[in-house]
């Protein structure tokens, strides 16, 4: 066994450590928009906005404190680190997390959160706190693991609200009897494949395993509308519109790794090749030789901390068949996006240039998730 994976609990342990250090509290990739300054420095247009957001983005120096973006708390960060925590049996820790989520809910139907920061996407500006699927459904999946762990009533209360959120809230996108799809927000009809699915994988758990009967039938008419759309190599497009047809690497793992979900909990067994097809794509595709990540199916371009953590999340799952290139990703991973002095990781990297920011949801929430998961699936390596 290589030095990296015999210290992984300790590498588990100083990551964590940082992260509590600071509250779980940190800056964000696209909190460009929390600036004072932000409405002057963007002329308050939509192409200002996305320049703004996507030089904060790109820059290898932090200019956050000369902007006056200060570090917030993130729901979906909080989240994140509370299905880690769960899963390492710190239950006063994940009880603080519960009612800090309880807190930051955004006014909704039933329980749900956004970001803290407004955020300008291709088609629209979306105020901060707008609730999102994605962050319903990570957020909701942490709640009830506390749950089912430690019989936490908020935590469960909290959950089984969500699909009044989900069902009530989200616009939907038909084109047959028995298929739709949900949209990421309330405010938008932006259709993505991974978002849709993670959410109605959170509708199926809520359905099976805790008698929310009604939430059944739309997690399977959810599912069906993005299983018609995978493509024959197993693949999928981030979504259907034209200007987002690009298969990405961490995106097919959210989407494999709901689809998962309804197989596990019995649910459509017709998705089962389909799935295995899936598995695959996402083995031959997305890595190289030595385990570095590929972002794009077609083209390294760059790695950004999602792939390599969203991998050996998922591929931990997946058994002794996928073992080699889970601990190949891993190695890689711990060697190049990892600062070891202080037990952080690094958002992006290409080649020897990295964006070493340490930001709290998108890199260090998504490291321990991924860290702890394989620690959980190997745990006498």
């Amino acid at each position: 066994m290589s030095a990296e994976l015999e210290s992984l609990p300790r590498i588990v342990e100083e990551s964590l450590a940082w992260a509590r250090a600071r509250n779980y509290e940190g800056v964000d990739p696209y909190d460009a928009l929390n600036s004072p300054f932000a409405t002057a420095l963007s002329l308050g247009t939509r192409f200002g906005r996305i320049a703004l957001t996507q030089l904060l983005r790109r820059s290898p120096i932090n200019l956050r404190p000369l902007l006056g973006i200060r570090p917030g708390a993130n729901p979906k960060a909080l989240g994140l680190f509370l299905e880690s925590l769960v899963k390492l049996d710190r239950h006063e820790e994940c009880d603080a997390l519960v009612r800090r989520l309880a807190d930051l809910r955004s006014p909704a139907s039933g329980s749900a959160w956004g970001y803290n920061f407004p955020w300008q996407n291709r088609f629209q500006l979306l105020p901060r706190w707008t609730p999102t699927i994605v962050n319903a459904a990570f957020i909701g999946n942490a709640l009830l693991d506390h749950y089912d762990a430690t019989g936490s009533q908020l935590a469960l209360d909290l959950a089984l609200s969500i699909p009044d959120f989900l069902l009530n809230d989200l616009n939907r996108e038909c084109f047959d009897d028995d298929s739709f799809c949900f949209s990421y927000t309330p405010l938008d009809e932006n259709y993505v494949h991974n978002a849709n699915l993670l959410g109605a994988a959170l509708l199926a758990r809520l359905a099976v395993q805790y008698g929310v009967d009604r939430a059944l039938d739309p997690a399977l008419c959810a599912l069906r509308y993005s299983a018609k759309r995978q493509r024959p190599d197993g693949s999928w497009f981030y979504a259907e519109r034209k200007e987002q047809r690009w298969i990405d690497s961490f995106h097919t793992g959210f989407n494999l790794e709901a689809i998962r979900r309804f197989l596990k909990l019995g649910l459509a067994p017709e998705l089962a090749e389909p799935y295995k097809r899936g598995v695959r794509f996402y083995a031959e595709n997305f890595f190289l030789e030595d385990g570095a990540p590929k972002y794009y199916a077609d083209r390294f371009y760059l790695v950004d901390v999602h792939a390599p953590a969203e991998a050996i999340y998922f591929f931990a799952g997946e058994g002794a068949e996928y073992r080699d290139l889970t601990d190949r990703v891993l190695r890689w991973f711990l060697t190049h996006m990892r600062d070891k002095a202080s037990g952080a990781f690094y958002f992006r990297r290409k080649g020897r240039f990295a964006i070493k920011i340490p930001y709290m949801r998108w890199s260090q929430a998504w490291a321990l998730r991924g860290l702890i998961e394989y620690s959980r699936a190997n745990p006498r390596r």
